[in-house]
């Protein structure tokens, strides 16, 4: 039994260092449910079983699910989500599966009268009864009962709407077989309103009419391609999309997408060379653009923008051997750019997507006028002027320099350091030390507090590394009083110290001084790893470790102090 449960846990391994590489939970909370699915995995395998166990293991993983989507929600982050949550979800039906094998009772009856408040529980129960009973009759009755409960849950209509279908669909399998037996059929399921999806078309008609939107008319759509018999079916809701909702930039959105999937008319010829089936495509695009054309004079803001530009840039994107393909897809890119930017309808958001995607493929040209016109419109953004920057850099432009200076005009100070660590880098490649270290230096007159940090890390690193030691050395004695410091900065000095052919120890001393005067209060690493260099140095003091420690014991406050005296009496019985 316990092989079986360390490999249900092993199984989870995966999504639990996603959701905590991804920072949804901490490593604690994250030990904390492995405990928790342990003893709910002992129960549930143990000899003698108990109902409630199975449901006390789904209620956990139920609330672990809400709890995960409502730490994405607040965060706004949704990166591998169906991995994580499906997997979660596919662990509750194994569970269900078992139990109600093992009793053949209603588990999900029993659960649903604890949570009747959660759409994903009735959404598993009516699954279960529609792919596991084979019951559509009491997977409708769920649904039903479930939208009594929750009346305006969009994903309850989708689910229902969809389950309609598919009984529609093995209804319509299943007469087919009959047929070809030559077997009678007459029986209401099998009637021509039921086949056609009659019921599914209740479902949508009571569903648009309570959740308003094109996003929930987009999505029943979709659900309802995926059936070809409902051809009818799709025609309507298409229609109904168009008349409802022609002031959402969504509608427009999906009626231009779909001419991508509209084929050549019957009786045309279809394009079999590769040049031939580029045209086609390209033909394709055109009727897209042209949609999007009528949108945003029809409606002219900038989410209907957004969907175009969205749109030609993903076409852009798209890999393709055909260079009359990629040079139309540039063309309308731009064309389209040119026109939102010219009415100011574009984010700053999509400034930066087109820069980086013309960088991308190479197109200098291209995404210097989208970076100009960026700067132009968004003075104050830092990001916006590093991709200008970028561009030139990659454009090997000779006026660099100039339009750091006119960036630093514009911007605020506090954003200002991202731009001069990418001067600093691009004169380390492109100009002489004397210029480069200008730089530093002017941009540590300009860089005031926690920034300057980063900058006098940076600054001591480029000296070591174009100028050895004896530069580092300089540069770090002419901002040892310019506070403040990172110890970083003063472990950087140790180190480079100690790959001299001649090491110094009394140099090393003077970094750990500098160190223990800035830090020494709070950093017990410090102060062990000084008395481990006078242990260990060939011309370090080994008497002085003893002084070094009440010192230490004096500066250390709190935890810190009780760290070091542990690490101190590790170190004394040979463990560290």
């Amino acid at each position: 039994m316990a092989e079986i449960i360390q490999e249900r846990i092993e199984d989870r391994l995966p999504e639990l260092e996603q959701l905590e590489r991804i920072g949804l939970f901490s490593h604690a909370e994250i030990k904390a449910i492995i405990k928790k699915a342990s003893d709910l995995e002992y129960k549930i395998q143990r000899r003698t079983l108990f109902k409630e166990d199975f449901i006390n293991y789904v209620q956990y993983e139920i609330n672990l699910l809400e709890l995960i989507q409502r730490r994405r929600t607040r965060i706004g982050y949704s990166f591998k989500k169906d991995e994580i949550e499906n997997s979660i979800v596919h662990r509750v039906q194994g569970v269900f599966q078992r139990a109600s094998a093992k009793w053949k009772v209603k588990v999900f009856s029993a659960m649903l009268a604890i949570h009747s408040n959660k759409p994903a529980l009735w959404i598993m129960a009516a699954k279960w009864e529609m792919e596991d009973r084979l019951s559509s009759e009491s997977a409708r009755q769920l649904f039903l009962r479930a939208l009594r409960f929750h009346p305006e849950c969009a994903k309850l209509y989708k689910e229902y709407f969809r389950m309609e279908l598919m009984h529609a669909e093995k209804l319509r399998k299943e007469k087919e077989e009959f047929e070809k037996a030559s077997m009678d059929v007459e029986h209401p399921d099998y009637s021509e309103e039921i086949l056609k999806g009659e019921l599914a078309r209740i479902i949508y008609k009571n569903s648009v009419s309570i959740i308003k939107g094109a996003e929930f008319h987009v999505s029943l759509l979709s659900i309802a391609q995926l059936f070809d018999f409902a051809k009818d079916l799709q025609k309507e809701i298409y229609d109904d999309l168009q008349t409802l909702h022609t002031d959402d930039p969504l509608t427009w959105d999906y009626v231009a997408r779909r001419e991508l999937e509209i084929e050549s008319q019957t009786g045309e010829e279809q394009p079999t060379t590769k040049q031939a089936k580029a045209v086609e495509v390209g033909r394709k695009e055109e009727r897209c653009c042209a949609v999007y054309e009528e949108a945003v004079k029809t409606l002219p803001t900038e989410a209907m923008w957004k969907c175009y530009i969205t749109f030609c840039l993903e076409r852009f994107t798209k890999k393709s051997n055909s260079g009359f393909l990629r040079g139309k897809r540039l063309e309308r890119t731009m064309t389209s750019f040119r026109k939102a930017h010219e009415l100011k309808l574009l984010s700053e958001c999509q400034y930066k997507q087109l820069i980086v995607s013309l960088l991308c493929h190479k197109f200098l040209r291209e995404a210097l006028e989208v970076a100009v016109a960026g700067t132009e419109l968004f003075r104050d953004s830092g990001t916006m002027w590093q991709l200008k920057l970028r561009v030139l850099i990659e454009s090997k432009s000779p006026d660099i320099a100039m339009l750091f200076e006119e960036a630093f005009v514009h911007l605020k100070p506090q954003v200002c350091l991202p731009l001069w660590i990418s001067w600093a880098e691009w004169s380390e490649d492109a100009k002489s030390q004397e210029d480069t270290e200008a730089v530093f230096k002017k941009a540590l007159l300009a860089v005031i507090g926690a920034d300057s940090v980063t900058l006098k890390n940076k600054y001591l690193d480029w000296a070591y590394r174009s100028g050895g030691y004896r530069k580092a050395r300089a540069v770090f004695k002419s901002l040892q009083e310019s506070r403040p410091f990172s110890v970083d900065f003063f472990r950087k000095m140790i180190q480079f110290e100690k790959e001299q052919e001649s090491c110094n120890m009394a140099n090393i001393r003077e970094y750990y001084e500098r160190a223990l005067r800035e830090f020494g209060s709070t950093d017990s690493d410090l102060w062990m790893d000084y008395m481990k260099e006078e242990l260990n140095h060939p011309l370090g003091r080994p008497e002085n470790c003893g002084q070094i420690y009440w010192r230490a014991m004096k500066m250390l406050q709190g935890e810190s102090a009780e760290a070091f005296v542990a690490k101190h009496a590790m170190h004394q019985t040979g463990h560290l």
